[in-house]
């Protein structure tokens, strides 16, 4: 099955896509384990600075590798793009799906470049989905002391109905994510603001295609349950990975402070990482 038809598939069942990101091999190896143990299908994300990391051809092959080792669908998406050179490059590459980030500027800028975005993706490979995102919720994922300025959270700032519409309408993306109280990053000492479910339902019947959530660690459980009821397909995952990897280091390096074997050091980043995206795709799936 395609990425288009497992999004499809999820929807009908009122579930929602796993998408994790990765910026190493331990992130990766434990979130397909644990796509794996469930046997659900997964997303595996990478932003502009996580694939200039990684490389992209490297994780392009990287992911081709582990579709054949595993049983589940595993998917790549270019996450967080922000020039139109950089969606060029990750379509070539194969990317199964890219997000265009505008969200940053004005509305009719945002759909301006977007649509810009989808032709040039879709000239290149036909196949690939194109997602574009409308209000701003921040760039980092990481601890955050305060909320970030300038972030869509009060529901008078959040994108209205017929301004998602005419996103949808104008750009032709095939999947949208919105700012329905979302934020990237985990806050240190507050919990993350909660989701407006309303806001999701009506951005959803006026849409009319998929919606992504983004921000996804630390939103609360039942959070995520009604958002996936009202109209979410995929939840992205990546600071609660990035916080479980540190740990899990810290854990291998204090257990053994005289152990030089990485893999030896790295099995509790890699075991952490697991226990966090299993809890979250049991969430998702309704498992």
């Amino acid at each position: 099955m395609t990425l288009k038809q497992i999004i499809e598939d999820a929807e009908q069942r009122g579930i929602a896509l796993g998408h994790f990101n990765i910026s190493e091999f331990v992130a990766l190896k434990a979130i397909l384990e644990g796509a794996s143990q469930l046997n659900v299908p997964i997303i595996i994300g990478v932003s502009e600075g996580e694939r200039e990391f990684i490389g992209i051809k490297e994780t392009v092959a990287l992911v081709r590798a582990f579709r054949e080792e595993y049983s589940v669908p595993i998917f790549l998406n270019a996450d967080h793009t922000h020039s139109l050179e950089a969606v060029e490059e990750v379509a070539k590459a194969g990317f199964d799906a890219v997000l265009f980030d505008a969200s940053k500027e004005p509305l009719e800028k945002n759909i301006k470049l977007t649509k810009e975005a989808v032709l040039r993706a879709k000239i290149l490979n036909p196949n690939i989905l194109v997602e574009g995102e409308i209000g701003y919720i921040g760039a980092s994922s990481k601890i955050l002391q305060e909320l970030p300025k300038d972030i869509s959270l009060e529901e008078k700032d959040l994108p209205t109905a017929e301004e998602v519409a005419e996103f949808v309408q104008k750009t032709k993306v095939d999947l949208l994510a919105p700012a329905v109280g979302n934020i990237h990053g985990i806050l240190a000492n507050i919990p993350n603001p909660r989701l407006n479910i309303k806001k999701v339902r009506e951005m959803k019947q006026a849409a009319k295609i998929p919606l992504v959530l983004h921000g996804g660690s630390g939103i609360a459980d039942d959070d995520f349950r009604v958002a996936i009821k009202a109209g979410i397909s995929t939840i992205h995952i990546n600071t609660e990975i990035r916080v479980a990897w540190r740990k899990g280091v810290e854990m291998g390096l204090k257990r053994n402070r005289d152990e030089v074997a990485p893999y030896k050091i790295l099995s509790s980043a890699l075991e952490g990482i697991k226990e966090i995206v299993l809890n979250r795709l049991r969430i998702f799936n309704g498992l």
